[in-house]
This record gives structure tokens, C-alpha cells and sequence, in this order.
């Protein structure tokens, strides 16, 4: 059988992240940065650092695809005894009321079962994939390459597109093989980002502290967005210090 012939240029499929084929050079290129980000939940605890994400985000102007895992849905309701609607426009509202961010930016939220979604093809371009907060069970996972739902899966292909995965692991104490585990991963790509703050940027609240992580996790992804204090570097030699 002979193969169809393909239509349209090779110039606007190349630039063309997830779009129609039919715009000019010019609104390829001002819509070439728009590709979505993912945002993964798991059901590790600290769902605070997954909302906090989505603040920033959202607020920023960024197109987000969310997906949550069906433990997601267990442990928000353990933490915040709210359950999280399960229905896509209806999580949708649900995650903008969390974040504060009524409108602004893009979110569409996906079914954790629903693995015939966009974000589970190597074909539908993304700017990569932040699973925040990450367990060790989806550590685990995929470590062994497998995909039991759309989290996994989605986060098996940025790995085998090459493109970035970051990984914000909250659990403690690691065992020997939680630290393989994410060995593994580290080697095969993935960016490994614990959920450890630091102090120096004087953090006045818990939000503070979950922003630095949230902040150097979207570092990974050069992403800039959330409003953090940096480090500029200290004023005192060792010299200088009494005693």
C-alpha cells in the first residue's frame, strides 16, 4: 500500500508544538513557548507544594496539565478533609479555588485512569513534567519502567522523549531502596529536587518554605516564576567573624 502523502510544510510541523499546521511563520513562532507543562500528583503528603506550584504558575501565564493519582485523591482528603473532584472541569475549578488564581494562565486537568489523554503520547510536545509531591511507590514505578496510570505514564514519556522530568520527592527516612531507586531515575534523566528548604532567604511562613522548594524545582525547568530571595552571596569573610 502506498503511503499517503503528507500535507502541509515540513517547516510548520517542526515548529509547531501541539497546533494546527495552518498559521504563518510568524504566530508559529510567538505560540513556540506555549507548549503545557505537567504537573503530576501523587499521593505523597505535602499536597501543599503541588498547589503552591499551581499559584505560581497559573499566575505567571503558564499552560498546565494536571494529572493526580488516584493515592492524590486519598491523601487530600486525609489532609484537608475536602475531597477532590474527580470529574476534569470540575477538579479544574477545584485546583484554581486551592490556588487563588481564578483565571489566568491554562489548566486542564486530567483523569488519573485516562490513559488515552494527550500527555500519554511522545507525539503531543510539552515543556516537561514536574511530579510535586512524588512518592516512593511512583518512584518505584518508574524506576521499573512501568505505567499503571496517566501520572506514570506521562512521566515515562518525558523520559524516553528526553525531555526534562523533575521529581520532588517527600519522604523520610530514605531506605536503601528508595536511594536506588531514585539513582535510577537520576541516571536515566530525571532531575531528583527533595522537598528540603533552606532558611537563608528568611521565610516568615510555611508558604515561604514550600516555595523555595517549589522555586528550585522549576529551576530545573528554567522556569522563573516564583517570587523567592535568593542568594546574592555573603558579606562576611571567615576573618570577619568574632571568636
Amino acid at each position: 500500500m502506498a503511503a499517503r502523502p503528507m500535507t502541509g510544510s515540513v517547516e510548520h510541523t517542526e515548529l509547531s508544538p501541539n497546533i494546527s499546521p495552518n498559521l504563518d511563520q510568524s504566530q508559529l513562532r510567538d505560540r513556540a513557548d506555549q507548549r503545557p507543562l505537567i504537573l503530576g500528583v501523587s499521593g505523597a503528603s505535602g499536597l501543599i507544594y503541588a498547589v503552591r506550584a499551581l499559584k505560581w504558575l497559573l499566575t505567571a501565564g503558564y499552560a498546565i496539565e494536571l494529572v493526580a493519582s488516584k493515592a492524590a485523591h486519598m491523601v487530600w482528603q486525609s489532609e484537608n478533609q475536602v475531597q477532590m473532584p474527580l470529574e476534569p472541569l470540575t477538579q479544574e475549578a477545584f485546583w484554581r479555588s486551592q490556588a487563588g488564581v481564578p483565571t489566568g494562565g491554562q489548566l486542564i486537568c486530567h483523569r488519573f485512569g485516562n490513559v488515552g489523554a494527550t500527555i500519554a503520547s511522545g507525539s503531543y510536545r510539552t515543556l516537561g513534567m514536574v511530579v510535586m509531591p512524588c512518592s516512593m511507590s511512583t518512584v518505584g514505578k518508574l524506576a521499573a519502567g512501568l505505567s499503571s496510570d496517566l501520572l506514570e505514564r506521562a512521566a515515562d514519556v518525558q523520559l524516553k522523549e528526553g525531555r526534562p522530568l523533575v521529581l520532588v520527592p517527600r519522604e523520610t527516612p530514605w531506605s536503601l531502596i528508595h536511594l536506588r531507586n531514585l539513582t535510577q531515575l537520576a541516571e536515566a534523566g530525571a532531575a531528583i529536587v527533595p522537598a528540603i528548604p533552606a532558611w537563608y532567604h528568611q521565610p516568615q511562613s510555611i508558604e515561604d518554605l514550600v516555595d523555595f522548594v517549589v522555586a528550585r524545582a522549576l529551576d530545573r525547568l528554567a522556569i522563573d516564576c516564583v517570587p523567592l530571595r535568593r542568594w546574592q552571596g555573603g558579606n562576611e569573610t571567615p576573618e570577619d567573624l568574632p571568636g
